[in-house]
């Protein structure tokens, strides 16, 4: 007699049957670990530092450069393909089959670029360091310090609404 595995048909032979009843709870134990790993995740995505929008964009490689040539010369060729895989694919096997001479131009941008990006990054992180060090000497102040100050000119604007309210009185 054949069991069939269909949506019908039942074995009675199964693990789960032949497990004692106190053991069943072990599945929820399992979905409460799941649990506590997503929250891991977020918050360990929340201490990662979101991107400085002001920050320099890392160059093409030459790779890349090359892809965005042939990009427009295989739209050109082929019109009704409209996978993006398609012109990966094509213009990855193109870029392999290229001899280091029919490579050289585009390399040869892309260092161009690179150094260009390593001038503008080296710039971008002086003005990072130079705020970075600003904000260092305002917290050298002491909290006393600047409670202080901030008591002070609470008090002159004290003083202001009582001299303004002293005029009111006398109109």
């Amino acid at each position: 007699m054949k069991t069939g595995k269909g949506k019908g048909a039942v074995k009675k032979d199964t693990k789960e049957a032949l497990k004692p009843v106190h053991d069943r709870g072990v599945g929820k134990r399992k979905a409460v670990f799941k649990a506590d790993q997503s929250s891991k995740r977020k918050a360990k995505k929340e201490k990662i530092a979101k991107k400085d929008p002001n920050k320099p964009k890392r160059p093409p490689s030459a790779f890349f450069l090359f892809l965005e040539e042939f990009r427009n010369t295989f739209k050109k060729e082929h019109p009704d393909v409209k996978a993006v895989s398609a012109v990966g694919k094509a213009g990855g096997a193109k870029w392999k089959s290229m001899t280091p001479a029919d490579k050289a131009p585009y390399e040869a941008k892309a260092a161009k670029r690179k150094s260009e990006y390593e001038r503008l990054i080296n710039a971008y992180n002086k003005k990072q360091e130079s705020s970075a060090d600003e904000g260092e000497e305002e917290s050298e102040k002491s909290k006393s310090e600047i409670q202080d100050a901030e008591e002070e000119s609470g008090q002159d604007e004290e003083d202001e609404e009582e001299e303004e309210d002293d005029d009111e009185d006398d109109d």
